[in-house]
């Protein structure tokens, strides 16, 4: 079949299979590149620069262009160019672009050598517009990964990223406390007002969670009306509690939806991680439990420490 339609092609005039060439590659989105190493003179079809929004009458300098890639892709970008350059063997990869009028957009981008004497002479080959698909690709994760009412990490993705978040080396790979957060008496506002008063409150108690604690390693909830912190910092066990108390007070001011003012309250139980980071997220989980079992039972609005000590330190 291809044979085919390449037959049939070549049987058309030059300007008919052009352009056909031309609307095929424009509705994929993909356009035609060509550098010359020696000066490094770039050369595009009109795909690429409507990839990059680049006006066709400005000249197209190589450093330019280059920063137009966003830092991580730049990076990658010229070592799979300095590969090819060496090697002779082609690369693609996936890069993020800023076009020329800011908007981020995802690339991939195929590197070719053009080899004479021994050595590669120039570079081309293709470009190709994939931010729908990276779009989609994204959503899907974060559909994934989110809890779908509030928008934090799930259970699933909270533990799995636990390691993730204490191996930090940005961070000096720290991490001081797992937090475990429970709403008091919100089975009673679910039974009063409804599940969609009780869901007006799981997403205030996030968003207040996302802005108290931003710089926290990772905020997620775990299910139903329970919450879970990886704290940072503070590492003193006193300053933990202090901190956690201030958030007792800070989820504890009501919230008013549809004209109710509605009211819950917390109780907070942590587990103290300490260091080197060698215990299993399992048994810090199932300290922090005690911990907020304690809470819990000593009324509303308590928190509760388990320190490595083995045992809970109320405040």
């Amino acid at each position: 079949m291809r044979d085919e339609a390449d037959h049939a092609a070549a049987g058309l005039p030059d300007d008919v299979r052009v352009r056909l060439y031309d609307q095929a590659l424009n509705a994929a989105r993909v356009g035609a590149w060509e550098c010359e190493l020696e000066t490094e003179r770039l050369t595009w079809t009109p795909g690429v620069y409507d990839i990059f929004g680049y006006p066709t009458g400005n000249p197209l300098r190589r450093a330019n262009i280059v920063d137009l890639y966003i830092d991580e892709s730049r990076r990658n970008m010229e070592l799979a160019r300095a590969e090819v350059i060496r090697s002779g063997r082609a690369v693609t990869l996936d890069t993020e672009i800023r076009t020329w009028r800011g908007e981020r957009r995802w690339m991939r981008l195929s590197i070719n050598a053009m080899r004479e004497d021994g050595r590669t002479a120039r570079i081309f080959g293709s470009k190709q517009d994939i931010t729908s698909d990276r779009q989609i690709i994204e959503r899907l994760r974060r559909q994934a990964e989110t809890d779908p009412l509030t928008g934090l990490a799930n259970r699933l993705v909270f533990q799995a990223r636990y390691r993730e978040v204490i191996d930090d080396n940005l961070n000096h790979g720290f991490a001081s406390a797992l937090v475990l957060i429970d709403l008091d008496r919100f089975k009673e506002l679910n039974d009063t007002h409804g599940h969609s008063a009780g869901d007006a409150c799981l997403c205030e108690v996030a968003g207040r969670l996302r802005r108290a604690f931003h710089n926290a390693g990772l905020v997620g909830r775990l299910g139903g009306d329970e919450f879970a912190i990886i704290l940072r910092s503070p590492t003193d066990p006193a300053r933990i509690a202090h901190v956690l108390q201030q958030t007792v007070a800070m989820l504890s001011r009501p919230l008013f939806w549809n004209g109710l003012r509605i009211e819950v309250g917390a109780s907070i139980g942590a587990a103290l991680i300490g260091r080197p980071h060698r215990r299993r997220i399992a048994e810090l989980f199932a300290e922090a439990d005690i911990a907020l079992y304690d809470a819990k039972a000593a009324g509303r609005n308590k928190v509760h420490l388990f320190g490595d000590e083995g045992h809970s330190r109320a405040a």
